[in-house]
């Protein structure tokens, strides 16, 4: 195999766990929107699930990567950790219109993400 075709079979793989995850995000937003509904949550509550739910994928992304990485598995995970993040601001950038509502936890969700990914690499 050449290089070109080992080079696209790593964007094939990104590719297929940054849509894993977000399938994996979108499911559990729904759950948590259901139980929002059912149990009428507070806004705090709220808002550690969301980030508890970014934790949880990347952290997931991170041990599927790492687990098919074989060597250097936790900067496997990191990349898959910052790879989701980066999709998250540009979404929310989008959405948003703009940085007003943006930038308010975002270094915070970036170590977040980049931690968990970084830690599901190291211990696959």
């Amino acid at each position: 195999m050449g290089k070109k075709e080992i080079y696209l079979e790593k964007v094939v793989f990104v590719t297929k766990c940054m849509l894993a995850a977000y399938i994996l995000t979108a499911g559990l937003l729904l759950l948590l929107a259901f139980m929002l509904y059912r149990f009428g949550l507070s806004e705090k509550i709220v808002s550690l699930c969301i980030i508890g739910i970014y934790i949880v994928v990347t952290f997931a992304i991170g041990l599927i990567a790492g687990k098919r990485a074989g060597r250097r598995k936790f900067l496997w995970g990191l990349a898959m950790g910052v790879a989701y993040y980066v999709v998250l601001v540009f979404v929310s950038l989008i959405v948003n219109r703009g940085l007003q509502d943006v930038s308010g936890n975002m270094a915070t969700v970036f170590f977040l993400c980049a931690g968990s990914g970084m830690l599901g690499g190291m211990i696959s």
